[in-house]
Parts: structure tokens; sequence; C-alpha cells
């Protein structure tokens, strides 16, 4: 199995990237591997051969400056669906609702906390991480919705970890006033691209490999990879939801 040293900077998440391989696969060929210890000349194991293989592309259509997720998909409507069960019994991607369709849906219920100044820096903030993190636009979007329906000004919660911000972030940045347009821009940042003290969708989506896993990661910490729909300490229906949301369904109270 080829090796790697750690250098200056290196994240687990960057190393498993270039590598062709996964987060996930790389703590399994290193047991006891702490990803927030990490020393520069630290020599691990990469599986899977990797190092001489090209990087792989993050899920996602497009590339560059593209963002994620803005071209194709469907109109969205219809009611409520009872998704259950693995990753794989969830809706495809692209079969996902267009971002300008549920952008529509979602402005409007951001509307009833937000000006139209707000929002439009929110909209602004979800393109413009989704082009850096190449997470899909309409993941951030409706995990966004989920989290705080589109409030920055939502409280901050606390069962034991700081989850504050539009994503309800691990430990990030709560809405400023004196600077409302650059801390709406760093709740989506922490959300989707983690803190340091905490991943974001980018993070699990390389553990994981697929948005309704990492969903529930994200949620709950932990995975019951067979059934999603297992709260595992936090929130049943969190998959469910966000996956009726990508579709661009809608249900009273959503």
């Amino acid at each position: 199995m080829p090796t790697y040293t750690i250098k200056k900077g290196d994240t687990l998440y960057e190393i498993a990237k270039a590598h062709n391989t996964t987060v996930e696969a790389i703590e399994k060929a290193n047991p006891g591997i702490n990803p927030k210890t990490l020393q520069i000349g630290q020599v691990i194991q990469l599986p899977g051969g990797g190092g001489s293989n090209p990087p792989p592309k993050p899920p996602g259509n497009g590339g560059g400056n593209d963002i994620v997720g803005a071209h194709g998909g469907s109109n969205g409507g219809g009611g409520y669906v009872n998704y259950s069960g693995p990753a794989s019994a969830y809706p495809p991607r692209d079969q996902w609702a267009s971002y300008d369709a549920l952008w529509k849906q979602n402005r409007a219920l951001m509307k009833f906390n937000d000006s139209d100044q707000e929002i439009g820096w929110i909209k602004e903030a979800i393109e413009t991480v989704s082009r850096s993190s190449r997470v899909d636009v309409r993941a951030i979007l409706c995990i966004i919705v989920q989290e705080s329906g589109g409030n920055p000004r939502i409280p901050t919660t606390n069962n034991g970890v700081r989850n504050p911000g539009l994503m309800q972030s691990h430990n990030g940045s709560e809405f400023n006033p004196a600077r409302p347009k650059e801390s709406i821009l760093q709740m989506v940042r922490d959300g989707t691209e983690g803190t340091k003290d905490g991943d974001g969708l980018k993070q699990l989506l390389a553990k994981y490999g697929n948005y309704y896993e990492a969903f529930r990661g994200y949620n709950s910490g932990s995975v019951n990879k067979g059934n999603l729909n297992d709260p595992v300490g936090a929130t049943a229906d969190y998959v469910q939801k966000a996956a009726n949301r990508l579709m661009g369904h809608s249900w009273p109270g959503m």
C-alpha cells in the first residue's frame, strides 16, 4: 500500500481528493488516526493504490467556475413523500428540481423573515460557496431552509454543541448586524465547508460519497446507512425532509 507524508496545511479531505480515495477509506487504512491532529512529517497509508490516479471530481455538474447543480432538473411540484431506507432508496440528483424552481419556492419562505436585500445576499453567498466547495447549490439552499428557514437572525442552539447561523453549523459564526453581507457569507461557508471544530457538507460528502448520508451525518454526527430515518440521537425525518425539499415538493408547515 502506498504511503503519504503529511505536509503543512494538509487535511484528510484534500489528501483523499488528490489521491482518488475518500476520508473514510484513509481512516480505515490508518486505525487511530485523528484528522484534527495531523502532524507534519507523519506518514499515513493510502488505500486503493492512490498516488498516480487523477483527482476525482466531486459529485456535481460542470467544472471551473460553474455553479454545481445550477443547470438541469425538473420543475418540482407534488406533495410530501415518506422516503425511507438507504441512500439508494432516495431520489437521485438528476431527479431533483432545478435550482431556479427551488430558489423561487424557497425565496417565498425566506420573505417571512428577510428583507429583499438579505435574500439577495443569501443567494450570492450560496452560489459563491457552491463554486468554491463544489457542493451542489441546491443542497446548500435546502439545508439552509431546513435549518433556519433562511433567517440569518435565527437563535443559536446548544445541545452539547453550539450550532449558530443560517446552517446551524458546528460552532461557527452568527449574524453580525454591523457586517450583514459578510456574516451571511461566513455562515454559509461554515455550514458547507466546515469549521475548525466540525465538518460541513463538503467534508461529509467526501466521507460518505452521497448527499443523503452526508445530510444524516450533518444532523446526527453518525449514520445508520441502512435506515437514514434512524435519528441517531437527532431528528428522525431530517433526510426525508431534505429529499422532499430537493424534489420541490410542498407540504403544510414546510
